[in-house]
């Protein structure tokens, strides 16, 4: 059995698109829960005001899956004009420590 991967996406844009990004993300959200391999997709709000997804994927190759699914692809098209830098995705892979429910994801 291979080891989960976490994954951040990090969405910054103009002040001005946030109910539009947000929008966006919605459809988005529903769509990739229904994703194989999708144990978490969870989106937040930082101080700065982007928008970060914490996701948990069962395995490496479910996420490349996800990374070409139509979920996806409508997403980019729908707020890439809103964005002010590239999407900001980060691979992680956990190092449990501590309790089993509050050392890992």
């Amino acid at each position: 059995m291979s080891q989960p991967v976490i994954v951040t996406a990090v969405f910054h844009f103009r002040p001005a698109s946030r109910d539009a990004v947000l929008a966006a993300l919605r459809p988005a959200v529903s769509a990739v829960h229904e994703e194989l391999g999708c144990e978490l997709y969870a989106l937040h709000e930082a101080v700065d005001g982007s928008f970060v997804l914490i996701e948990k994927w069962e395995s490496v190759e479910l996420l490349d899956a996800h990374g070409s699914s139509p979920a996806v692809e409508t997403l980019v098209g729908a707020i890439g004009e809103h964005l002010t830098a590239p999407v900001d995705v980060t691979r992680l892979t956990g190092i449990p420590m501590g309790t089993d429910a509050q050392g890992a994801l």
